[in-house]
């Protein structure tokens, strides 16, 4: 079969779509106004994103995003509750999607528990309704995505809420130059045959090990993992360069093949420490040796910010691939909806 004919038979829901069309998301978000109220006038000691699952990655990717440029302690939060550190001097910033999560809805009643300042980022749901409640800012999202391929309307209007509240310098022009590149690889990435489908064909029937860097591309490596965990339904792990060095690297002295049938996709940028760089080669040479196959991911746009994006997109695609060539549906979450029903009930 073709590519067209795999998209038709498994992607029944049309999601290619909405992957061409995330650089519209983008747009959405950075044209999209809401008022912060008083918010931006305060200093804040310290700033909590909680979310789970795609609400929380942009935290992630915006930490890689903005790691010189941010200068107030910042965590991405995946819980039931508040860190102990969270008091009337911390933000806390609420991302749900859907607006109903669990998990977040509870840090949120915490999160008024403790007087902490609030902003809750979302398409609507209960999220909405207990900040219309208690008067808290909202950022509206576009409804209708899926939460994981919404990463694009949540990332930039996480990122827009931080220009607003002058956390960091104004973000206009690299966002402009990220949507025109989206644009651009929305077109490449659709076509018959092109890297994303390459890279997709050759992943299948072995399990993913992806490395990327801490601070720089962790969240693109944890992104992709996650996106191929979801989309393909299949597993994939990540882990980062300096810190498996300590210790995974180790497992490959006695990898077998027939055991664990493995590539590892390494995530590469230029402006990694010129030790990360060397690690990432001998690292790869390592593991070349005990028979298993790297593929290197790199980006050639001029700026780091547009690097990133380049990456978590082909990321995406890739995953998508995966998805159909596999014969997978890729917007069935079985496993999920089970797990919430379950819980819903006992």
């Amino acid at each position: 079969m073709t590519t067209k004919e795999f998209i038709k038979k498994y992607d029944t829901e049309n999601q290619v779509e909405v992957l061409k069309d995330s650089y519209k998301q983008i747009e959405y978000a950075w044209k999209n106004e809401f008022d912060l109220g008083k918010l931006v006038e305060k200093k804040f000691k310290s700033v909590v994103v909680t979310g789970l699952g795609g609400s929380a990655i942009s935290g992630d990717v915006l930490q890689n995003f903005l790691h010189s440029e941010i200068n107030v302690p910042f965590f991405v939060n995946r819980s039931y509750s508040l860190p102990t550190f969270a008091n009337k001097q911390t933000l806390v910033i609420v991302s749900s999607y859907s607006g109903n999560t669990e998990e977040t809805i509870s840090v949120l009643e915490h999160a008024i528990k403790n007087k902490c300042e609030v902003i809750c980022i979302g398409a609507g749901g209960k999220t909405e309704e207990m900040a219309k409640q208690f008067g808290f800012p909202f950022v509206k999202l576009e409804k209708g995505f899926q939460p994981r391929f919404a990463l694009y309307i949540n990332f930039f209007s996480l990122l827009k809420v931080f220009q607003k509240l002058n956390f960091i310098k104004p973000q206009d022009d690299v966002v402009e130059k990220i949507i025109a590149l989206i644009k651009s690889k929305s077109l490449e990435y659709s076509s018959e045959e092109n890297f994303a489908v390459e890279t997709a064909k050759s992943l299948i029937g072995f399990i993913p090990i992806i490395y990327s860097a801490v601070d720089l591309t962790s969240a693109v490596g944890n992104r992709f993992k996650c996106q191929i965990n979801e989309n393909a339904k299949l597993n994939a792990f990540n882990n980062v360069i300096p810190e498996l060095n300590h210790n995974e690297i180790i497992g490959w002295e006695t990898f077998f093949e027939k055991q664990f049938a493995a590539k590892v996709v390494n995530i590469l940028d230029k402006d990694y420490h010129p030790q990360i760089i060397k690690r990432f080669q001998i690292t790869s040479e390592l593991i070349e040796k005990v028979g298993v196959e790297i593929i290197n991911l790199k980006s050639d746009q001029e700026t780091f910010k547009e690097r990133i994006f380049d990456l978590i997109y082909l990321g995406d695609w890739i995953s998508y691939y995966l998805a159909v060539f596999r014969g997978q549906n890729p917007i069935s979450i079985k496993n999920i909806n089970i797990l919430k029903e379950r819980l819903a009930k006992e």
